[in-house]
C-alpha cells in the first residue's frame, strides 16, 4: 500500500510543513477550523449518545465529499460496522446539491485561461449529474463534438486533503493509545483513502483511464466508453463524448426499445470478468448510473474509480475461487498466503486451517454457479486481518466493485447469474496454451527462486566448512517436541537396570547360599541375606514406579 513520506504531512496541531501541505495550504489553523465543523456537524447528529444506520449516511454526506468516500470504504468493513450500517452505506454514491452554474463557468474560464466561449460554442445550465466530488454538464464544442463536461467542485480537493490528513494523524495517535485489532483495522480505513485520495481527485487520472479502457473496448464489438479530448482535460475538468442512452437503471424503457435484459446482463458480467481476471484492469464501481446503453452498446462511464490486479493476483484468485468449491482449505490457506503481503506465524497455520474450514463449510456446500463471490471476498479479508495477514488492498477494490455489480444485477436482471457467468468465464479462459504459458511462468519464479535459495545455502555451506576445518563450529541440536518420547525411553532404561541389578543379587545370593559361607542368619549366610533384602527392595520400587506412573499417565 503507498504511504506517503512523513515529511509530507503535517501533525494534528503542528506547524511542520512539508510539500503535501503547502501543495493543499495546510495549516494548524484551518485545521483547527474544520475540526470545529466536523465536531459542529456531528453535535447536530447527536453522534455522542449513538447513531442508526440512516443518520450515519446523512451525517457523512453533511460532513463532505471525504465522509462520502469513507462511508463507501467503511461499507465494504463489515468487520468494523454492522451490517445494517455496511448496506445503509453503500447508498452514498450521488444526490448532492447542483452548484450554481456561474461558479462552473468561472472554474472553466480558470483552468483554460480564456473566455469558455472560446472552447465551448454551448454548455447546457442544468446538470446530468451532481455528486459531492464533482458535476457533469452537456456541452457542445466550438468545433461541433456533443461533449460531457466533468468540472470538480472548487476547493473540494484542499478540504478532501485536509481532512484525510486530520483523519491520519488521529488514527496513528489512536493506534499508539489502543492497540487493538479495531484501531488498526480504522486506520487501515484512512490508509485506503489516503492512497485513492490523489488519483480520484486529479481528473488527469481519470481521462487517462478513459483512454486506456477505449483501447481495451475496441476489442468488444458489444462494449463501449466515451473518448476523452485529452488537450481539454485538466486537473479540475474532463472532457469526453457525450453518450446518449438508456440507463441500466430504467429496464422498462430498455425492454419497450427491444433490448434483453439478460444478454445485456450476461454480456457485462462476462465484460467485468475479463477486466478483472484477464486484463486486470476494471472499473470499479459499476453501479447502474454508470451503465447506459447506446447503439447496441453497454458503455460504462465515470472511470474515476478504478481497480488494477498484477498476473499473480489473478491467478491466485482463480485458485481461491476453485478452491472454496472443491472444499480445499489446505489449497485455499496456501492461495492466501501466496497473495498476501506479510505472511502468518507458522505456528498460528492450524489455527489458520480451522477458520478457513468455516469458510469453506459456509461457502463451499453451494454448487460454484450459487457461490456468492463478494462476500466470500468480504469474509476472507476478515479472517486473513485476525490472523494477521495483510491482504493486498487491490482485492477489496475487486470485492467493493462485485458487490456493486451484484447489486444492480439484484435490482434491474434477477435473472442472471453473476457467479455462474464468472466460473463460466474462467473456465473458457483456461485453455491449454494459456495454461502452458502460466505454468511456464510460474516454473520461471519458483526455479529463480530455488536457485537462489541454493546459492544461499552454498554460502553457508562454505563458511560452515571453514569454521569446522579451524574447529570453530559447533552444532546444538533440538528435537522439537521429542521431549517426552526422550523422557519415556530414559525411564525404561533405568527400570532394565535395576532389573539386571535385582537379578544379579538374586543370582549371587543363591551361589552364596549353596556354597554355606558363615556367619549364619536364618540359616542363611549374611551376605546372602543382605543380597536377598536388597534384591526385595529394588524389585518392589520397579512395581511401584511402573504402576504409579502408568496411572499418571492415565490421567
Amino acid at each position: 500500500m503507498r504511504r506517503y513520506p512523513e515529511n509530507d504531512t503535517i501533525g494534528l496541531f503542528g506547524s511542520r510543513r512539508g510539500s503535501f501541505s503547502e501543495r493543499y495550504h495546510l495549516t494548524a489553523r484551518g485545521k483547527l477550523k474544520r475540526l470545529a465543523q466536523i465536531a459542529r456537524i456531528a453535535n447536530q447528529f447527536d453522534a455522542l449518545h449513538g447513531l442508526t444506520p440512516v443518520k450515519m449516511r446523512l451525517m457523512f454526506e453533511a460532513l463532505g465529499p471525504t465522509f462520502v468516500k469513507v462511508g463507501q470504504i467503511l461499507s465494504m468493513r463489515s468487520e468494523i460496522l454492522p451490517q445494517p450500517f455496511c448496506d445503509e452505506l453503500a447508498k452514498l454514491r450521488a444526490g448532492a446539491d447542483p452548484m450554481p452554474y456561474q461558479i462552473v463557468l468561472n472554474t472553466l474560464a480558470g483552468e483554460y485561461g480564456r473566455p469558455v466561449d472560446e472552447v465551448f460554442d454551448h454548455i447546457d445550465p442544468t446538470p446530468l449529474g451532481s455528486a459531492s466530488l464533482a458535476q457533469v454538464h452537456r456541452a457542445t464544442l466550438s468545433s461541433g463534438e456533443d461533449v460531457a463536461v466533468k468540472v470538480q467542485r472548487p476547493g473540494v480537493r484542499e478540504v478532501m486533503a485536509q481532512d484525510v490528513s486530520i483523519m491520519r494523524s488521529i488514527a496513528k495517535a489512536a493506534t499508539r493509545l489502543m492497540p487493538s485489532a479495531q484501531v488498526v483495522d480504522f486506520r487501515g480505513v484512512v490508509e485506503e483513502l489516503w492512497e485513492t485520495f490523489e488519483s480520484e481527485t486529479d481528473f488527469l487520472v481519470e481521462a487517462r483511464n478513459l483512454s486506456e479502457f477505449k483501447r481495451f473496448c475496441s476489442g468488444y464489438a458489444y462494449m463501449d466508453c466515451p473518448k476523452p479530448y485529452m488537450d481539454l482535460c485538466t486537473e479540475h475538468v474532463v472532457v469526453m463524448d457525450y453518450a446518449e442512452g438508456i440507463s441500466l437503471s430504467h429496464p422498462r424503457q430498455l425492454v419497450d426499445a427491444g433490448y434483453d435484459l439478460q444478454e445485456i446482463g450476461t454480456k457485462l458480467v462476462d465484460n467485468v470478468a475479463a477486466q478483472i481476471l484477464d486484463e486486470g484492469f476494471f472499473h470499479a464501481d459499476p453501479h447502474p448510473g454508470n451503465v447506459i446503453i447506446s447503439g447496441g452498446k453497454i458503455v460504462l462511464i465515470d472511470l474515476g474509480m478504478t481497480g488494477r490486479l498484477n498476473q499473480r493476483t489473478r491467478s491466485v484468485l482463480r485458485e481461491m475461487i476453485f478452491a472454496v468449491a472443491k472444499q480445499d482449505s489446505p489449497a485455499l490457506a496456501d492461495g492466501l498466503l501466496r497473495f498476501a503481503t506479510t505472511r502468518s506465524n507458522s505456528e498460528d497455520y492450524p489455527a489458520l486451517l480451522a477458520d478457513l474450514d468455516v469458510i469453506v463449510k459456509e461457502y463451499g456446500t453451494v454448487d460454484l454457479a450459487e457461490l456468492d463471490i463478494a462476500s466470500f471476498i468480504s469474509a476472507l479479508t476478515q479472517m486473513a486481518r485476525r490472523h494477521g495477514i495483510e491482504v493486498p488492498s487491490t482485492v477489496t477494490t475487486v470485492a467493493r466493485a462485485l458487490v456493486t455489480l451484484e447489486g444492480l444485477l439484484d435490482e434491474f436482471i434477477p435473472n442472471v447469474n453473476m457467479i455462474e457467468i464468472i466460473s463460466h468465464h474462467i473456465e473458457a479462459s483456461e485453455t491449454v496454451g494459456s495454461m502452458v504459458r502460466q505454468e511456464t511462468k510460474q516454473l520461471g519464479i519458483e526455479g529463480q527462486q530455488a536457485l537462489h535459495g541454493a546459492l544461499s545455502a552454498l554460502s553457508e555451506a562454505k563458511v560452515a566448512t571453514r569454521m569446522l576445518t579451524r574447529g570453530q563450529l559447533r552444532v546444538n541440536m533440538e528435537l522439537v517436541g521429542a521431549q517426552e518420547p526422550m523422557q519415556k525411553l530414559s525411564d525404561m532404561v533405568n527400570r532394565l537396570t535395576m532389573a539386571l541389578i535385582v537379578v544379579g543379587l538374586f543370582v549371587g545370593s543363591s551361589i552364596v547360599y549353596f556354597a554355606g559361607m558363615k556367619p549364619v542368619v536364618f540359616g542363611i549366610p549374611v551376605i546372602g541375606f543382605l543380597g536377598y533384602v536388597v534384591a526385595f527392595i529394588l524389585s518392589a520400587w520397579i512395581v511401584f514406579d511402573i504402576y504409579f506412573k502408568g496411572r499418571k499417565a492415565k490421567k
